[in-house]
This record gives structure tokens, C-alpha cells and sequence, in this order.
């Protein structure tokens, strides 16, 4: 289906797939389930964003920065925000401002599993 590949939750940043049952309203879909409808981003989650900007832009160009660094300086309790962080990075993956990597390579968000690094979008 043409289009479908592109489509990204605007609550997660993972990419949505397509159902059947969104078949007639697909161009309206802005959640990729029912808890990222009800958890849409608040202050905390761009804040999150935020940090990570400031964070890359204080390093070097090709420098990595981890999520939980972003969730260190939002809280001194960043372990429960370790997943909003992840989510707050695929966000500004969809907006082309970052790349995340997994062993040095660029991997996709959406399907990455396991420990990830952040850079400056090249």
C-alpha cells in the first residue's frame, strides 16, 4: 500500500502499520495504538527533546549522547523516564534532526532493540 511505510506516531515516533480497520480513515491516523492516543507528549517529554538538542549541540559534531543522559538532567529519579526518552529521540528522528545507532551503524527507531546511542543528524 503506497504511503503506509511513512507514517509515523506522533505520541512513540515508531512507525505505524497499517490495519484494515483504519482502512477508511487512514489519512487522519496520528497513533500508532490506544496508549499512545491517551499518552499524548506533554512538558516532560519536550523537555526531554530539548535536552537532547542541548546535549549533541554541546558536543563535538559525530559525538553520541545515550537517552538516559537526556533523563539524568530532566530528574534525579530518570529510570522510569528511560522509555519517554527513547520516545522523545525516534521523535526527533521523524524530524530529521537525529540519527540513532546501534554498534556504530544508523538502525531504525521504530524496530531498535537494546542500548542505543544518539548523534546530530549528517
Amino acid at each position: 500500500m503506497a504511503g503506509v511505510s511513512d507514517r509515523f506516531c506522533d505520541s512513540c515516533g515508531r512507525r505505524i502499520e497499517w490495519r484494515r480497520k483504519w482502512a477508511r480513515d487512514w489519512e487522519n491516523v496520528r497513533y500508532c495504538s490506544d496508549r499512545c492516543r491517551r499518552q499524548r507528549p506533554g512538558d516532560l517529554d519536550r523537555r526531554l527533546e530539548s535536552e537532547i538538542r542541548s546535549l549533541l549541540e554541546a558536543r563535538a559534531r559525530g559525538a553520541t549522547i545515550c537517552p538516559s543522559e537526556a533523563a539524568r538532567v530532566v530528574s534525579d529519579d530518570w529510570r522510569p523516564l528511560m522509555d519517554r526518552a527513547r520516545s522523545a529521540a525516534r521523535r526527533l528522528v521523524v524530524s530529521g534532526e537525529i540519527e540513532v545507532l546501534q554498534s556504530g551503524r544508523v538502525v531504525d527507531p521504530s524496530t531498535a532493540k537494546g542500548p542505543i546511542r544518539i548523534r546530530r543528524a549528517r
